[in-house]
Formats: C-alpha cells, sequence, structure tokens
C-alpha cells in the first residue's frame, strides 16, 4: 500500500496514572505536524485512557479486547491508522519528549531512504543516558552480559553488547522499543511485532527482522527523550522477570532451531528458569 507522510503515535496503555498525560502534552511541541494517537488500550482499570482521549481531540481511545501484550497491543494500534499516516512512533506512555524530538527523528528518515526504524536518544530521570541501540545479541556476548552483567558492569561482553559511546548518529542493530519512529512500508515489510513475546526481547525481534528485510535501524540522538519508567510493570515486578527470561528463551531458540541445538536449548530453558528463581526469590 501507498502511504502518505502524516504521522500517526501508538502508545499501548495498561493503567497507566499520571504519566499518559504529559506524555501526550509534551508529544504537541516535539512535533510541528498535525498528530494522530492512539492509546491501544489492553485493560486498563483506572480510567485515564479513556479520560485523556475524551479531553483531546486528537487521541483515540482504542481497546484491544484483553492484555495483549506490548507488541500485540502495538500492531491493534497500528492497524487502526488511516492510510494517510506513513510514519508511524510507537511509544510506551512514560516516555516525555523534548521540544522538536519527533521531527529530528523524521528528518533523519529523509536523510536514510532505507532507514526503518528510528530511536531517539533516551535519558534516564536523573539525565543518565540509556543505551538504547545496541548490538543484535550473539552466544557468546549473551552469556558474558549474563553472568557478569549485574556484578562487574564495565565488563567487555556488556560494553560491545550495550554500545555505550559517544552519542552520534549511526546505525544499530536494534532499538529500544520504549520510543522508536518507523517508516510504515517497513513495518508492514515485516509484519509489525511478533505476538508471541508478550513483553521483552520483541523489540530486539523486530530489529533484527527490519534489517533482514533490507532496512536500517538508525540511531538518532538529536532526539531526546525522557523514560520515566515501569510505571504499569512495578506493581508485579517478580512476573515481570520471569516474563524476561521467557523471553530470552524465545529469541535464542528460535535462533537455534533444529535437533542439533536441542542440547543446548535444554541447557538454555534451564538456566535461565534457575536464574528467573534466584532472581524472584532475592526480591521475595
Amino acid at each position: 500500500m501507498n502511504y502518505g507522510d502524516g504521522l500517526g503515535v501508538v502508545t499501548v496503555t495498561y493503567s497507566p496514572g499520571e504519566t499518559l498525560a504529559p506524555f501526550v502534552d509534551t508529544l504537541s511541541k516535539a512535533t510541528s505536524r498535525p498528530v494522530q494517537v492512539i492509546l491501544a488500550d489492553n485493560g486498563s482499570t483506572d480510567g485515564v485512557p479513556e479520560e485523556v482521549a475524551a479531553s483531546r481531540d486528537h487521541v483515540t481511545f482504542l481497546s484491544t479486547g484483553g492484555n495483549l501484550g506490548y507488541g500485540g497491543g502495538a500492531n491493534r494500534g497500528v492497524a487502526a491508522l488511516g492510510p494517510d499516516v506513513g510514519w508511524v512512533l510507537i511509544s510506551n506512555p512514560d516516555i516525555e519528549f523534548a521540544p522538536g524530538s519527533v521531527d529530528a527523528l523524521i528528518a533523519a528518515g529523509e536523510r536514510w531512504p532505507r532507514g526503518g526504524m528510528f530511536g531517539p536518544l533516551i535519558r534516564e530521570p536523573s539525565g543518565e543516558v540509556y543505551p538504547s541501540a545496541r548490538l543484535l545479541p550473539s552466544f557468546g556476548r549473551g552469556v558474558g552480559h549474563a553472568l557478569f552483567g549485574a556484578v562487574w558492569k564495565s565488563n567487555p561482553w556488556t560494553r560491545a553488547y550495550r554500545q555505550e559511546k559517544s552519542p552520534v548518529e549511526r546505525t544499530a542493530g536494534w532499538l529500544s522499543g520504549s520510543c522508536f519512529l518507523m517508516r510504515r512500508e517497513a513495518f508492514d515489510s515485516v509484519g509489525g511485532f511478533d505476538e508471541r513475546y508478550f513483553m521483552y526481547f520483541e523489540d530486539v525481534d523486530l530489529g533484527e527482522r527490519v534489517g533482514a528485510a533490507g532496512w536500517v535501524n538508525v540511531y538518532v540522538p538529536e532526539a531526546e527523550v525522557v523514560h520515566i519508567g515501569g510505571h504499569s510493570t512495578a506493581r508485579s515486578s517478580d512476573r515481570m522477570l520471569r516474563e524476561h527470561h521467557r523471553s530470552a528463551y524465545r529469541y535464542l531458540a528460535d535462533r537455534h532451531a533444529g535437533v542439533v541445538w536441542a542440547p543446548f536449548r535444554g541447557v538454555l530453558k534451564a538456566g535461565l528458569g534457575l536464574r528467573a528463581w534466584v532472581l524472584t526469590r532475592k526480591g521475595a
């Protein structure tokens, strides 16, 4: 399908609380373009998404019919956008945008005609830069990062994986799913998010498939956002920790399929299961 050059924004909500209004309101200063915002709601009970949509003409509340996870909710939101929308910003609802940040992402899209996915510089509330543009996980980097990341933060495997260096516009293996812009043609070309991932690793998987389809993932540090972080998942941190390990297994198992890799998958599943159990016990 041939799309226009309009801008649509999709955020997946699940009782987002007080973070949603600043998300929508800072977005208005992040771009000079008219924008359509879709709140793809996965079953909020706080009433906030409905209230925000009712009080703003450019915001639409869309019930997904259940808790579909991040990727499932985002896919429903993108599908609800009209054919005039050729740029889609997908974001967590706990993001606050710096002025001009979305226009900076679109400008990068014009510089990179084969760019499919564009990620901003993401700051923590403390001002620290989050490493949001990374290499794709490999077996060696993954094991090294998993074993030493929490106790030896400067280890070479973690540094290589996280790509922590001076922020310059560059290509990346994948970009953080907390906030990114996509060329809608690129989103369609890979079928959007893989909905088997309820949460976590859906952005890694998407970035890899975007690259495999001939597009480029581009980190654009000129565009800045702040990620408040963790509002909807803080109430169920143990469940989210288990989900993270489950998604990690799915990602690696998919890429090591077949009989030859069966022993590896068995060890991987047992090791991730044990790690998740230890970490959730620590939080008990």
